[in-house]
Formats: C-alpha cells, structure tokens, sequence
C-alpha cells in the first residue's frame, strides 16, 4: 500500500485529504461526480463541496435503472466511488461564478459492496488488471479528430463548416485557431499535456494530441476532452462533434490509437528486428489483427463508423499492418529511441466508450501473447491501389462493412466478448443491434431523391 493511501484517522487516505483541502483552498462550492454509460455518454451528479468526505468514505447513491445499460429498475441503488487521482477544477468560470470541479468515479453495486460488472471503467480495469499479471504496463495516446460547425439563430447544430482549411493550414483560413488554442489552454489547466495540434484534411476538422499515460487515465482523459471540446466551442457558438462522418464524400473523424507495453521500466515493445518490434508486440499485434472484426464493433460502434470505413478516405479497411504506410489497420510508427516504440491502431473512431474500445485492443493483443501469435509480414505497398486479385493474392481480409456484421463478428468471439463481461456484452450487443434494425428499417433522404420520381 503506498503511503498516499494510507488512510488517515478520518478515515480518509491521505490523498482524498490532500483532495479536499485543494477544494477548500480553491473555493470550490460544487463537486461533478462523473461516470460514463455503456455506449461512452457522461454522466455527472452534482453535489455541493461540503459533502467530498462523504463522497469518499461513503460513496453518493444514484439510480442506476435510468442509466442506459446499468441495471433494472427493481436493481436500481448504485453508488459512486471518486478516485482522488480524477479531481480536476473545471476552469470555465468568471469571477462572480461559484467555483466547480470534477471527480471521475467507479460505479459500486451497493447489494455486493463489489464493483458494478457493468460500468466501463471497470472493465477496463479487468483488462489492465489480466496484462499486469503479465508483467505489463500499458501505455496509450489517442489522436481524436472533430469537426466544428456553426450553430444556427435559435443555437442548433447545422452542417456548416466552421472554416474553409485543409491540412496543416494556418490562419487565415484555419479561422477557428482561437478556438482551439483555448481549447488547449483549458485542458492544460486540467492536467493535460497537449503535444500538439493541427487543422486536419477536411474543412472545419481538428485534431488535438496529448501526451501517452497508462490506459486507465488515456481513457478518462478521452472522456474529459469530449466534454471540453463541446464546452468551448458552445461558447463560441460553434457546435463540436465527433459523429464519425457528419459530411459526405470528405474525410471523416478518426481517433488513432498509439500502444505499448512496459515490463520492469523498459519498453516491451522494442527489438532488435527489422522493425525494431520485439516478439512481444509482434504477437500483441497479430493478436489485434486477429480479433479485428470483433474489435470493430467496440471501437467503431455506430451505423455511421462504417461511413467512414471505405476506401478512399484515409482510413483503414483492410487488416494488415504496414511499417510505412498509412493504408493499413495497424501501423509501426517511426521511433527516434527504444522508449517511443510503439504500434498505432488506425481503425478506431471517436465516437466509442474509450473504456471498452482501450479494452478491446488489449484484450485482443494480451491474447496474441498468450497464443504466441506470428504477425502476418508487413505490406509496405499502398493498398488502396490494390485491386482484388493483388488483395486475394496477399490473403488480406477487410473490416466489417456496417455496424450489423461487427455485432456479429463480436458475438463470435469469445475473447473480445467475453473481455466485456457477461452484463457489459449483453446490454452492449442488444443496443447495437437495435441501433442497426432501426437504420435499417429508415428510408433516407438519399433514397428519397434517388427512387421516389424514378418508380
């Protein structure tokens, strides 16, 4: 037990007291509670500062048969559980606003005293837990892309571009640079480190880097910048979203996902190969390829993931892995020293729970290791040129084509299902193919003017 949780005579560790005397240091009048829903969405309970003790030794109770996916109502009493190591100031605020902060928290099933099976948080704990006995440590850094769009006169979201920019521009023509500057500036006073931005290849879209951390905070970390991002650009009255592909025909939003293992301070990932890969992220990324149909439905969860899945718009389709080029599912990104080393998941987008998408990759490539996995060999060639005798030739499948084949591909894996858990993947897959039946049964306004003067 290190010694920041070592609980003091209150009954709180010290870094819960640590926690509560910042509060008071800093004027904070209100705590969010926040914890996300299977499908990624956040959720907060507001309660005033005074009660953080009680939030930590107690825990706060809520309904839990009004979150999508949690329990029944006769199941309904959940509590909340802060992690000291979540508070951040919300730093939204001008001087005569009360003063807030947020706590991230594990979700407890109060019949059990355990830990709810069904809240996200949790299974990505279980993930991290099965790769320590391993001996790992797992690190990852997201790219998330968004679109910003301007609202209309009553504050709605419409579909128009934010700017005219491309890739890399600079004002004038990146005319939300501002925005995004003061996008950073808040999540710097959060605890991020940003390691960069740029405008991305559409019209009014983005990407915001920041630095790599163990999973469990990369993921709460995907969380708060969702929330940040939407928050500022409301303030500007822009409207941010990270719908996968908003707009047709154009490059939709992505969220590369970077990996590596460390085992006993040293990167497990670097070799002394050709691609200075070791065996051990050799196998991690075969493991993924392998489980990449089921993968997809977790990382690429909408209808409208797969809009953003063909070809011709720089994301990834075929599940191959390439140390060049970007056309692959995974790529071995160049690495300056051994400690860089690392592999990037192309596929997944930002629309999807990043507790059960950062789950699911390691779920997937802790199973590689396990079996001993070889990785196919690398395709340095562009395979969005291939046609489909040279894709038949190099035995490379393709991802999923919508949302209906990843549920099916996930249920046929009981690895990636099974990392879930039993409550997670039952509710998971039931919305998903509800959410699939329901597209499928809408007549769009594609169809509309393409058939209704024809026939």
């Amino acid at each position: 037990m290190t010694e920041t949780n070592v609980a003091t005579d209150g009954g709180l560790t010290e870094k819960e007291q640590d926690v509560i005397d910042e509060i008071a240091d800093e004027g904070i009048d209100f705590l969010r509670l926040q914890f996300t829903d299977i499908l990624g969405t956040v959720k907060n309970v507001s309660v005033p500062a005074d009660q953080a003790e009680k939030a930590f030794t107690e825990g706060i109770y809520f309904d839990g048969s009004s979150i999508n996916g949690f329990v029944r109502i006769q199941e309904s009493d959940m509590r909340l559980k802060p992690d000291p190591d979540t508070f951040a100031i919300l730093p939204w605020r001008n001087d005569e606003e009360s003063g807030a902060a947020r706590l991230i928290c594990d979700v407890i099933n109060t019949s059990t005293g355990e830990p709810f099976e069904g809240d996200p948080r949790y299974v990505l704990q279980e993930a991290i837990d099965k790769a320590e006995e391993h001996g790992f440590d797992v690190n990852m850094a997201p790219e998330p892309e968004f679109f910003l769009f301007k609202t209309d006169e009553d504050g709605y979201a419409t579909t128009e571009f934010a700017d005219h920019g491309g890739y890399f521009d600079l004002a004038p023509k990146d005319l939300q640079s501002d925005v995004r500057r003061e996008i950073i500036f808040t999540l710097e006073e959060m605890g991020f480190e940003i390691e960069a931005s740029h405008h991305e290849v559409a019209q009014g879209q983005y990407e915001i880097n920041f630095e790599y951390d163990d999973a469990l905070t990369t993921a709460d970390n995907v969380a708060t910048f969702r929330f940040v991002v939407r928050a500022v650009a409301a303030q500007h009255d822009l409207h941010a979203t990270f719908m996968p592909k908003p707009v047709p025909k154009i490059n939709g939003s992505g969220m590369h996902t970077h990996m590596s293992l460390f085992k006993d301070g040293e990167n497990a990932f670097h070799g002394e190969g050709d691609f200075d890969l070791s065996e051990t992220a050799l196998s991690f990324l075969g493991g993924i390829l392998d489980h990449a149909p089921a993968i997809t439905a977790v990382t690429n969860p909408t209808v409208n993931s797969y809009k953003r899945l063909v070809p011709g718009y720089e994301a990834p389709v075929y599940v191959a892995w390439s140390d060049r080029n970007r056309s692959a599912l995974i790529r071995k990104p160049a690495a300056r020293e051994p400690v860089a080393t690392r592999i990037e998941a192309r596929f997944p987008d930002p629309s999807c729970n990043p507790y059960l998408g950062f789950a699911s990759l390691l779920n997937a490539g802790i199973d590689g290791i396990e079996r001993d996995i070889d990785a196919p060999d690398p395709i340095r060639e562009n395979i969005y040129e291939f046609d489909e005798e040279k894709i038949e030739e190099y035995g490379i499948e393709t991802l999923p084509k919508n949302l209906g084949d990843a549920v099916e591909a996930l249920e046929d894996d009981e690895v990636i299902l099974g990392g879930l858990g039993d409550h997670v993947a039952e509710k998971f897959v039931e919305a998903k193919n509800e959410e699939f039946t329901d597209y499928l049964v809408s007549v769009s306004e594609w169809e509309i003017d393409r058939y209704l003067e024809k026939f």
